[in-house]
């Protein structure tokens, strides 16, 4: 079975973007160690378009070789003309406002997501990418196998959570910590089912 990981920036108090949802503060830690250590474990999480202006040549897929987001996250690249922002993934958008897809490379999942994503765990492949944002996690933590958090070194007191999943004890196994001169740490967990 295939497994979803959530993978994530967040601040340390949680907030994965300001209230208006932009993320882009997190760019100032983006320095050279960090930034080429998440591009060769995690090459398959850089968008297309991204990867081609940074020269990177991430290769055949290794991790993951299909993405969930939400509508939110799918947007900004979608506001500048971007229909297909993974096209080196299989493209997944959960969205109740989006009745049809803008490119023919990106599914539009309107209904049960988690139903949805418990068919994608189903297939064979590699790795699922769930890319955000809180609603979208919150209605997928029931079938998140794995998150691996990048914590930044930076506290902003409000903004988007991490998850807008309700209140529960979910247990996790910490596998894996590392930390970066730029103050940046990388915790992976699993779930404990």
């Amino acid at each position: 079975m295939r497994k979803l990981t959530y993978y994530l920036a967040t601040s340390v108090d949680g907030f994965i973007a300001d209230p208006d949802g932009d993320g882009d503060f997190f760019n100032k830690w983006l320095d050279p160690e960090y930034s080429g250590a998440m591009f060769a474990e995690f090459p398959e999480t850089v968008p297309t378009h991204v990867q081609a202006a940074l020269g990177l040549d991430p290769g055949a897929p290794r991790r993951f070789d299909a993405i969930v987001m939400g509508r939110g996250t799918y947007d900004p690249a979608y506001d500048v003309g971007i229909t297909s922002p993974y096209a080196h993934l299989d493209q997944y958008v959960a969205s109740r406002s989006l009745t049809q897809s803008p490119d023919p490379a990106v599914e539009i999942i309107s209904g049960d997501v988690a139903a949805r994503v418990r068919e994608l765990k189903a297939r064979s492949g590699l790795g699922i990418y769930l890319c955000g944002g809180a609603d979208l996690a919150g209605q997928l933590v029931e079938e998140i196998d794995e998150f691996v958090v990048k914590t930044y070194p930076v506290f902003v007191g409000s903004g988007i959570p991490m998850s807008r999943a309700g209140f529960a004890l979910r247990e996790l196994e910490l596998t894996d910590v590392r930390s970066f001169t730029g103050g940046q740490v990388v915790t992976t967990y699993a779930r404990r089912r």
